[in-house]
């Protein structure tokens, strides 16, 4: 996995911008039974780099991400067991970030936002024709913090 991110780093031209340093934290989210733990770095080495730890009951799924500079435009990009998915940036407005990959098959669009100490996490789009979309709410936390046990 990491390989695959240092080919995506090799050919950012330019920076990401200090503009989405607005992510860089440790988020946790505690909703529905379910522990979401989202690490971002700051912008440095041209990218942002991000770790996501997703928990219901003893199942365990994780993945990598992060945003870089691809073909010259700032890029959300998904790696999973697959080839990577890029999602370029289709708009940037303050501490919201939308990216978009209509050839993706879910999601289609992935954003983030933030309003004071609150993140969220959007993914948009159709699956079978339908309308389709799942959000995450985080708060900061301390670095490795877990959800209170109910």
């Amino acid at each position: 996995m990491l390989i695959s991110f240092l080919a995506v780093a090799q050919v950012a031209t330019s920076p990401v911008p200090s503009d989405l340093d607005w992510l860089a934290g440790y988020w946790l989210s505690c909703d529905n039974g379910r522990e979401v733990a989202e690490y971002w770095s700051d912008a440095r080495g041209g990218v942002l780099f991000n770790t996501t730890v997703n928990l219901r009951g003893d199942r365990v799924a994780s993945e990598r991400t992060m945003m870089a500079m691809v073909e010259g435009r700032l890029s959300f990009v998904y790696e999973p067991t697959g080839p990577n998915v890029v999602f370029p940036m289709t708009g940037l407005e303050g501490r919201r970030a939308v990216f978009e990959n209509a050839e993706n098959d879910f999601p289609q669009r992935v954003i983030y936002s933030r309003d004071g100490d609150v993140l969220t996490g959007r993914i948009e789009g159709t699956i079978d024709g339908q309308p389709q979309a799942m959000e995450w709410v985080y708060q900061p936390a301390e670095l490795n913090a877990r959800c209170p046990e109910s």
